[in-house]
């Protein structure tokens, strides 16, 4: 059924093109080309299973929050519920776990700041895995140049390529 009007179903097929007058056909149960039924191997996966709980727990968590703080003391009375905390944590909590997330990010910072050595340590420079440029000299009997090793460059190769042009630049200007 390649019709340009047909709907395809995962239980019938419906064709609503005018020469066949909506024909219904059903698949036999052995065929399974929808692509739909069960995944992989049997069921579904953990994750997947996890991932369904933890939504449906994340809404039903929200949904009792919001009736614990919105809703009045004397329709939760009515309804036959009367052990809860006290309103004041329905506020209390989210403010504290806010401040303590903000004080976590300051830490963090904090510690990262008094870790880093000062800009004008040596060690922002140069540390055990440092390699200094060997000179290689090139033979006069091969053409070819070998690559030179890995090594670091020196702070003032990489001023010299980065801001050479700039001062001669600004002197020209002037």
């Amino acid at each position: 059924m390649t019709d340009s009007c047909s709907v395809s179903s995962p239980r019938r097929t419906l064709s609503l093109s005018r020469k066949r007058r909506g024909s219904i056909s059903f698949p036999e149960p052995k065929d399974r080309t929808s692509g739909f039924g069960l995944s992989g191997e049997h069921g579904p996966k953990p994750a997947e299973v996890y991932g369904f709980v933890g939504s449906i727990t994340t809404v039903v968590a929200t949904v009792v929050y919001l009736i614990w703080a919105y809703v009045p003391e004397s329709l939760l009375h009515s309804a036959g519920i009367f052990y809860y905390p006290s309103r004041y944590w329905a506020l209390a909590l989210p403010t504290y776990f806010m401040v303590i997330v903000v004080l976590m990010l300051v830490f963090y910072i904090g510690i990262n700041f008094m870790a880093t050595p000062p800009p004008t340590s040596l060690t922002v420079m140069f540390d055990e895995y440092s390699r200094e440029p060997q000179c290689l000299r090139p033979s006069a009997l091969d053409d070819d140049q070998p690559i030179e090793p890995i090594s670091d460059l020196g702070i003032s190769r990489i001023n010299d390529l980065m801001f050479k042009d700039t001062k001669n630049s600004q002197k020209a200007e002037l």
